[in-house]
């Protein structure tokens, strides 16, 4: 494989890792909607079409994610930094909207059981929260 080819088996950085949750975020998604969606039709419930469309309008965002992230790969070290900063922009953007397909997610299992919906919720608000706080940028001062 040449050396310039984009290879994500290979990538290890936190970007890469952020593409392996997307990904596994699109791949959930995609079977609660196939599977939610048939199980809707044949029992049509208010709080699973509302979780359904709260997953559907995330699942744009996180195939919009992927093209950035590919779109950075191949033209590493030939973009702007103002071009540089609007793509991280809108990838953020993009990751925090296909975060909120969680919120359908644990609509669903609310459905199930109240229980088991609010803890997935609560859970789930921790586990971002403390994600993204540990990825943010350190700023050392070094007065």
């Amino acid at each position: 494989m040449d050396a310039t080819s984009v290879n994500v088996e290979s990538r290890t950085s936190s970007q890469d890792k952020r593409w392996t949750i997307m990904a596994a975020l699109l791949g959930t998604n995609t079977a609660f909607m196939l599977f939610h969606g048939i199980e809707q039709e044949r029992d049509p419930k208010f709080i699973r079409e509302l979780a359904l469309a709260i997953i559907a309008a995330t699942i744009p965002f996180q195939g919009i994610y992927f093209l950035i992230y590919t779109f950075l790969l191949e033209h590493k070290g030939e973009l702007s930094e103002e071009r540089l900063s609007k793509l991280r922009m809108a990838s953020a953007i993009c990751q925090i909207v296909s975060y909120m397909s969680l919120l359908g997610l644990a609509m669903m299992w609310y459905n199930i059981s109240p229980y088991v919906g609010v803890a997935f919720l609560l859970s789930t608000a921790l586990a971002i929260i403390l994600i993204r706080s540990v990825m943010s940028p350190v700023v050392i001062d070094e007065a």
